[in-house]
């Protein structure tokens, strides 16, 4: 396809588009000034199935424990669920959340979405019913397609009782499930009539930050198919991988892009893995004989280290991607030992979407190291007047565009944060996406990162950001102030731990943490929840009163109380 590179007037006046200039700042969102076409691949998510389509109609797309759907049985589902999703009132710029289990019909959800022109919102179904609700009442969904369990709660929300939200259950494999049966209404469906922006939002990736509650991240499907070629681009041995699986939740926006889009933007078959024990993840690889998976540092260290798993079950992979987490420092020569070649180590965020650097063979063999960038992008180290620093100097780590190569000017940055202009504003200053992590750049050119700027504990694979548990936490009445950390651990790379300075010191504590315990279960997922809990007389603090979490973690081990390991977790972000 040739190349353009269309002006933001023009595309205006090209399309008779929902997302003209105006209603970007009425939702906090910042228009792209640009959109590139890739130097090859689609343009787009909506025609992501076409080139194959166009070939090999016939060849396996999508498969999952209960179906198997070639390309142009999955072009065909997916123009029917466009169809039902019209018929329940969904429109360009409407906003359509899916959380579920990872299910072939959740895939369908997510493409007939980009194909009316609407936006996906991605839930984590681990997540507790209150954070589920916040998410559809800041997005403004109109319609949730979610598990049984989470439609029975939302029935009692205000939002649906008042119609302003339509709930329909996906039930893998069951035949009454009742979105397969609406979909199924529209067998045979033409593709819907709607001319895509690639430009426009598309999907809306929450992540949190210090305040406590989670920030939409506004991604084009631009973005998408740009990181996307990327991904499968800068992977594996060099061959053209034939099967990609994704064992993650696909309810994260950067692990649909990094499986299902990818593998359909390649013209390879995606495989749904509804297993996220190791055991489970070495069968589906070995049955399907998949090439390339993204995973989680402690399923990979249970991949390479547990007896009842065949090191031949695994013999399919080109590119097992380690990433979503701090990575143990046994695992890099368990990898080496088993592959012959060093781990990859990726930096990505939310705001990227995903990948934005990543380490070479050459790249220093130190704690910290980032590598460098993809080709896509340009990093730099700014202070903090936004300008650059030399090598070797500290600050923060900010991305754009690159202008060199293939990849030129195709980039664009995230459109912001949905309904917050102030947040958007601050993000992408300067002509920069702004990281809020810290980190230098090396003599030699290789970037290393210091610290997370928002105190991101990464838990087994999930993002845990403190100022959510934080919020829950002030919220019992005996809690006078209280901090969370992420305390390194050798399987999960960080546990997450909470230290409380209660109002009145009672007794050892126990009840307490006990009662904090429960108040975290009815109000966050479970993967946040602290696996320690101290009780502590006074928090450090700085003279103007901050707590200062730096000297809590010298602090492991001499305080007051360190109860039991009350809920301990293991394992990853929740079920896939």
């Amino acid at each position: 396809m040739a190349q353009q590179n269309f002006a933001k007037e023009e595309r205006n006046a090209r399309l008779s588009s929902y997302w003209k200039a105006d209603r970007y700042a009425e939702y906090g969102l910042i228009a792209s000034a640009t959109c590139k076409d890739p130097p090859y691949g689609p343009r787009d998510v909506a025609t992501v199935l076409d080139e194959v389509l166009a070939r090999a109609p016939d060849s396996p797309a999508l498969i999952d424990r209960h179906v198997r759907l070639s390309y142009r049985d999955l072009d065909a589902r997916v123009n029917a669920a466009a169809a039902a999703m019209s018929a329940l009132g969904v429109r360009p710029g409407s906003r359509v959340a899916g959380s579920s289990i990872n299910d072939s019909e959740l895939v369908v959800a997510f493409l007939a979405t980009q194909r009316l022109g609407a936006i996906w919102v991605g839930i984590n179904r681990a997540y507790a019913a209150p954070e589920k609700r916040h998410l559809i009442e800041d997005s403004g969904a109109t319609l949730f397609l979610c598990d049984a369990a989470t439609a029975t709660d939302a029935q009692q929300w205000d939002i649906v009782r008042d119609g302003l939200t339509k709930v329909e259950t996906i039930i893998p494999g069951d035949a009454s499930c009742q979105w397969r049966r609406t979909v199924d209404l529209h067998a045979g469906a033409s593709r819907p009539q709607v001319v895509i922006d690639p430009a426009a939002p598309a999907a809306i990736a929450y992540t949190s930050g210090t305040t406590g509650f989670p920030k939409g991240v506004v991604h084009s499907q631009h973005n998408m198919i740009v990181t996307a070629l990327i991904s499968s681009e800068y992977s594996g041995d060099g061959q053209p991988e034939t099967v990609r699986g994704t064992a993650l939740p696909m309810t994260i926006l950067n692990v649909m892009i990094l499986g299902p889009v990818t593998a359909f933007a390649t013209g390879a078959s995606h495989v749904n893995l509804d297993r996220i024990d190791a055991v489970g993840v070495a069968e589906w690889i070995a049955a399907e004989r998949i090439n390339n998976i993204n995973l989680v540092p402690t399923i990979v260290h249970d991949l390479l280290t547990r007896d009842d798993i065949d090191p031949a079950d695994l013999d399919s992979v080109k590119w097992l991607v380690v990433g979503g987490s701090t990575v143990p420092k046994s695992l890099p020569e368990l990898y080496r030992a088993r592959f012959g070649k060093r781990m990859t180590v990726g930096y990505g965020l939310t705001e990227g979407p995903n990948g934005v650097a990543k380490t070479t063979e050459h790249s220093p063999d130190m704690a910290g190291v980032i590598g460098r960038p993809l080709p896509h992008l340009a990093l730099a180290i700014l202070d903090e007047s936004g300008a650059e620093v030399p090598r070797g100097t500290v600050g923060e780590i900010a991305i754009r565009p690159t202008d060199q190569g293939p990849w030129a000017s195709v980039y664009t940055p995230t459109l912001g944060y949905w309904r917050n202009a102030a947040a958007t504003a601050k993000l992408l200053r300067g002509g920069w996406v702004h990281t809020g992590d810290i980190g230098l750049q090396d003599e030699d050119g290789e970037f290393h990162i210091r610290e997370r700027g928002s105190d991101l504990i990464l838990r087994g694979g999930a993002n845990v950001y403190p100022a959510e548990v934080e919020r829950v936490l002030r919220q019992h009445p005996q809690v006078r102030d209280c901090a969370v950390l992420g305390k390194p651990d050798e399987r999960l790379g960080q546990a997450v731990v909470a230290f409380i300075e209660p109002s009145r010191l009672e007794d050892d504590g126990t009840s307490l943490t006990g009662e904090l315990q429960a108040l975290c279960e009815q109000n966050i997922a479970r993967f946040k929840i602290p696996a320690e809990w101290f009780i502590v007389k006074t928090m450090p603090r700085n003279a103007m009163g901050k707590i200062v979490k730096g000297k809590l973690t010298a602090r492991w081990s001499a305080v007051l109380k360190p109860s039991p390991k009350r809920g301990a977790q293991s394992g990853g972000p929740g079920p896939a």
